[in-house]
């Protein structure tokens, strides 16, 4: 389903999402806890470090998202619908009413242009037109 170059379906969506969070969201552990060159802990400490971190991230975003994923769900679906609303039957109408009024304004504007400053800008160009400009280096 396509609607004003926007694939709509839900699984293209999830897909578009699940590529903006692992292209902007991944979080590995060099990353956060990083070693500087010569500076070592001990393997043992690494791996247990490098699988808390990995199973409490993983287990943390498992329960958050359960917890808040509905609500906040709910509230970006809210917002976005009233930001939808508001785009669509204030702004786009303003907007499409001013175009319409200023289209009087800018046929009167470009008649007053071209009544008084192009013959102003003709005369000037032909008064300019005879001064001749030479560039000579000095040495």
């Amino acid at each position: 389903m396509y609607f004003r170059g926007i694939f709509r379906a839900p699984e293209g969506i999830i897909t578009i999402i699940e590529q903006y969070y692992h292209h902007n969201s991944q979080v590995d552990f060099e990353d956060v806890i990083a070693e500087p060159v010569g500076t070592y802990s001990f393997d043992g400490v690494w791996k247990v470090s490098y699988t808390t971190f990995t199973v409490s991230k993983y287990w943390c975003y498992r329960l958050l998202s359960t917890l808040l994923g509905i609500p906040l769900a709910l509230f970006w679906g809210f917002l976005f619908a009233c930001i939808s609303f508001c785009h669509i039957w204030a702004v786009v109408p303003c907007i499409k009413s001013y175009l319409i009024e200023i289209q009087c304004i800018s046929h009167i504007y470009s008649l007053c242009i071209r009544t008084f400053c192009n013959p102003l800008f003709a005369a000037l160009g032909q008064v300019c037109s005879s001064i001749k400009v030479v560039l000579r280096k000095e040495v």
